[in-house]
Order: C-alpha cells, then sequence, then structure tokens
C-alpha cells in the first residue's frame, strides 16, 4: 500500500478526491482542503520549509512536489530517501487533464481521474461558448514588496480564459516584485485571497491611492489547478460576468 506525502496544498485536494485519503501520510500546513479529512494528517512544514526529518520518520513511498510550489534542493534531497518523487507543474488550465491522470495512474486510480477528466471538459466547453469582456488587469499576490503574476503563469491562463489580460506584459520573472503600484493601462486591480490574505481594507486603501477599480478575488478558486479547478472555471465565469 502507497504512504503518500503531498507537498502541494491544491494537489493534496486532488489526491483525496481521487480517493486516497487513507493512503495520505503526511501534508503541508497549507494544505487545508478538505479540512475534516486533512486534520488527522501530519504536517512536514511548509511548502519552502520541509521538514525533511518528519518526511523521513514517515516512511513515504511517495512524495508529491511542484516546480512553482516547493524548492529544487527540496526534491532533490528527497530522492536521495523517498522510492518515488512526483514531480507537477500545470501551466494552463487544461493542463489539468494530464495532472489528474498522472496522480490517478501512479495509485491504480484511473477511472477516478477519467471522471475528474469528464467533468473539467464539459466545464470547459461551457465557458468556451461564453463572451467575456475583454480588461486588462494587475493581479496582485503579496504586498511589502507588492508582487504579482507574469503571463507565463497559470494564474494567468486561467484568468485569460474570462478576458482578463494580466500585466505586466513582458518580465523576466514569473512573479515579479512592484516597486510601486503603477496602473497605467490597467481596467482593474485584482486582489488575491491566497497566499497574501488581502482583504477589504486592502482593496480600499488601494482604490484611494490609485483612483482604479479594485475587487478581492479567491485565490484558490483562480490559482489551484487539480479537482478544485473544475469549481474555478465556474467561480471565474461568474466573477468575471459580474464585473
Amino acid at each position: 500500500m502507497p504512504r503518500i506525502v503531498s507537498l502541494v496544498p491544491s494537489v493534496t485536494e486532488l489526491v483525496c478526491d481521487l480517493g486516497l485519503a487513507q493512503e495520505l501520510v503526511g501534508r503541508t500546513g497549507f494544505c487545508v482542503h478538505p479540512m475534516e479529512t486533512l486534520k488527522q494528517i501530519p504536517k512536514v512544514g511548509g511548502t519552502k520549509s520541509v521538514n525533511l526529518k518528519k518526511v523521513r520518520e514517515l516512511a513515504p513511498t511517495h512524495v508529491i512536489v511542484n516546480v512553482d510550489e516547493n524548492r529544487k534542493e527540496t526534491a532533490q534531497a528527497l530522492a536521495e530517501f523517498v522510492p518515488n518523487v512526483i514531480v507537477t507543474h500545470p501551466l494552463a488550465p487544461l493542463d489539468n487533464l494530464a495532472l489528474y491522470r498522472q496522480i490517478g495512474n501512479a495509485f491504480g486510480r484511473g477511472r477516478e481521474a477519467e471522471t475528474l477528466c469528464a467533468s473539467f471538459e464539459r466545464s470547459f466547453r461551457e465557458i468556451q461558448k461564453r463572451k467575456f469582456t475583454q480588461r486588462k488587469v494587475l493581479y496582485l499576490i503579496w504586498k511589502d514588496p507588492w508582487m504579482t503574476v507574469s503571463r507565463d503563469t497559470y494564474v494567468s491562463r486561467m484568468l485569460r480564459l474570462f478576458g482578463m489580460q494580466t500585466v505586466p506584459r513582458k518580465t523576466d520573472a514569473r512573479y515579479p516584485q512592484l516597486n510601486d503600484l503603477d496602473v497605467a493601462g490597467t481596467d482593474l486591480v485584482l486582489l488575491s485571497t491566497e497566499p497574501y490574505r488581502f482583504r477589504e481594507p486592502h482593496a480600499k486603501e488601494i482604490h484611494r491611492q490609485t483612483g482604479k477599480p479594485v475587487s478581492l478575488i479567491d485565490g484558490e478558486m483562480t490559482s489551484w489547478y487539480g479537482s478544485r479547478a473544475i469549481r474555478g472555471l465556474r467561480y471565474l465565469a461568474d466573477f468575471s460576468a459580474s464585473l
């Protein structure tokens, strides 16, 4: 029987939705969904600060990591004592199909993975039929310093499906820092609820500072690939239509 440690919050949820909760023996502190299921699963640190000693003590047969979420040196260290290190790296919404199959097939849950694929494809086809107003948006993920996302990210490609083009258009960094809130040419500022916990007072402050419309957006629905992305498609369709 596999012993799984997942170091990727959204994939931890996917593991559970594939019927593998009983095989999950470790998670990060940011792996919070499904909440009741995960309460009894030991934590092994954060996504960027994994406690390798705790992981070793759990004797996993598989550890799931992600190129963006986890450090390369962490994955390399894990590979020295874990038989199977599963690397994930979705970059676009349709990559969810390969992700479902990658995790499902690794643990004998191919049928469950295909069920998720069918659900995702149904939702994706529905949004393809809809027209969304085109907007240029500044999507903020952090404060002090301000940080955003480049167009070469899952988040940007997800938003693009719903008419929201992220700025800046070109940047060397995938998650660039901003020296100031330059909103020239921007129609809307979006404040993600994670990883930074932006709330309504932040929205009011930034609106006063920039004069631009500001909206809070559910970061999990926007940035979490995996099974939550199925609901994320529906959420973002409604979000875009409500602006």
